[in-house]
């Protein structure tokens, strides 16, 4: 029986098929996995309490100017063309001071991240998780069981620096 390469190749690609597969888990270490409340490291920052007066401060002044606005509509076509105007006043003077807060707080919350995300890498890096998971993110079914030893949140509130 002779042996030539038509027959050999479907051979060949079973064979390279079946090695591909097998060695890489062979060679694959085991990856640690942590969780940590991501909601929880970024209250307990420093400087959440500054992002959350500014919020409440928004919200009050936003709320009241919406509530005006708010009036004129339940009007409807019985407002006069006074309060239309005035309602596109509010529209636009509700727009602005929006922005005007997200421009004081974006900066303060992309602090508060970056701060939160250094301290989560440091101790993910110094205790050997190659993967750190949001536990909030992993509870809606991600994630079905997780031993309470991956919970490392209580670690990285200690390394969170303002």
């Amino acid at each position: 029986m002779k042996i030539t390469a038509k027959t050999l190749a479907p051979l060949a690609v079973v064979a390279a098929f079946g090695l591909g597969t097998v060695a890489p888990h062979a060679q694959t270490p085991a990856q640690k996995i942590g969780f940590v409340d991501v909601a929880k490291l970024l209250a307990a920052h420093p400087n959440d309490k500054d992002i959350k007066a500014i919020q409440a401060k928004a919200d009050t002044e936003l709320s009241a100017l919406d509530k005006q606005v708010k009036a004129i509509d339940a009007k409807g076509t019985a407002a006069t063309a006074a309060e239309k105007q005035q309602r596109e006043t509010l529209v636009k003077t509700i727009q602005s001071k929006a922005a005007d807060y997200d421009k004081q707080i974006e900066p303060k919350i992309t602090a508060v991240e970056k701060s939160v995300d250094t301290a989560v890498s440091a101790v993910a890096k110094s205790n050997g998780y190659s993967v750190v998971m949001d536990k909030s993110v992993a509870a809606n079914g991600l994630v079905i069981y997780a031993d309470p030893a991956t919970e490392i949140t209580d670690a990285a509130l200690k390394a969170i620096k303002p």
